[in-house]
């Protein structure tokens, strides 16, 4: 899952980044309002943590302009611990959890997912293409009971095509929904991500095709 941080407090930030990065998402982080905004009209996410106190505007107005502009991303707010009229205001703008400060990582993870599931319409999702089975809530996939051994972008790759299996998925596209624009990757990476789970899915898991010019598409 691709998510966005937006928090001035660059400390926070990276101690948030880093630990969605460990989970196994992709993180990108603003620390404006109006950066927010900025990359949400171009960039897919997955879910937002969005601070109440931004330096430019407050994230209740990010969250406004969010809503009224029609884009339905999960948004878990974070507040002060005694801000109570913050967070029934941002409920009221349309958040969909938020989340007091201090608070521990675990308990950003588990509300992120619960809200990720929620957002999805299933409270245990799985995709399935033909042999392939991906457990979205366990990062893992299997092939006929078999399971795959799959780093953290490999995973996202497989689990982005099973998503949108059958489909044609451009390859900028792809790579928006599982690269951050910090990620270290060279102009191949996703060429060579597809090349290790190809051989990981071999013999008798779905194929991922490339469509020249196209993109690419998982076809069991």
């Amino acid at each position: 899952m691709r998510i966005l941080v937006v928090e001035d407090d660059a400390s926070l930030a990276r101690a948030l980044t880093n630990l969605l990065s460990e989970e196994g998402h992709a993180a990108d982080h603003v620390g404006s309002g109006e950066a927010a905004l900025d990359v949400l009209r171009t960039e897919p996410y997955g879910a937002v943590i969005l601070d109440i106190g931004l330096p430019d505007m407050s994230g209740l107005e990010v969250l406004r302009n969010l809503r009224s502009a029609g884009e339905s991303v999960p948004v878990l707010l974070l507040t002060a611990r005694d801000a109570i009229a913050d967070r029934v205001r941002g409920l009221d703008e349309g958040a969909d959890d938020y989340l007091s400060k201090p608070f521990a990582g675990s308990e950003l993870l588990a509300r992120l997912r619960a809200l990720i599931r929620r957002g999805g319409g299933d409270a245990a999702p799985r995709l399935t293409v033909g042999s392939l089975t991906c457990d979205p809530a366990a990062q893992t996939a299997e092939v006929n009971g078999r399971r795959l051994d799959l780093p953290r972008r490999e995973w996202a790759v497989l689990f982005q095509l099973a998503a949108q299996s059958g489909k044609v998925v451009p390859k900028e596209r792809l790579s928006a929904q599982v690269f951050a624009f910090d990620d270290d990757v060279g102009p191949n990476a996703l060429e060579v991500y597809i090349t290790r789970l190809r051989k990981k899915l071999a013999p008798d898991g779905p194929a991922i095709r490339n469509l020249r010019g196209l993109g690419y598409m998982l076809s069991a």
